[in-house]
């Protein structure tokens, strides 16, 4: 697939490679800087922010890094029919974790994530376990 060709919405776990630094970091960067157009739920914001504070990273460093995610993607807000989209997502998601033998069910997160790709008609770009092998996803692992 070519990357100039697709959309991404890329979410925390991408996110969180792309500032670590990491092998899987590097993917993230390149795709980022070359898709066609790169989407970022808000909630997945809200998520990185409350992870970062979790691990007691200074509080500048997380609104700079929310700040790079802004420059770099568009934020996508949930509406109505983003709402609506989540919620079939997520009983889809929580079937799919099923049938890979995960332990943990899909987070809310997840779904809305889910639901802006199909809606965007973008690939998700992630290493969760919980989209690995769905159609629309670019695996990170």
């Amino acid at each position: 697939m070519r990357i100039e060709s697709c959309s991404i919405i890329v979410d925390s776990y991408a996110w969180i490679e792309f500032f670590a630094g990491t092998k899987l970091g590097e993917v993230v960067r390149k795709y980022v800087e070359e898709a066609r157009e790169v989407y970022t739920p808000s909630i997945v914001l809200a998520e990185i922010a409350r992870k970062y504070a979790r691990e007691g990273i200074p509080w500048n460093d997380i609104v700079e890094r929310l700040k790079v995610i802004e420059d770099l993607s568009t934020v996508v807000y949930i509406d109505r029919r983003v709402a609506l989209e989540s919620a079939k997502a997520y009983l889809e998601l929580v079937n799919h974790a099923r049938n890979l033998g995960l332990k943990s069910k899909p987070s809310l997160v997840d779904a809305v994530i889910l639901a802006m790709a199909r809606i965007l008609k973008a690939k998700i770009l992630s290493g969760d376990e919980h989209f690995r092998g769905l159609d629309n996803v670019i695996w990170l692992k």
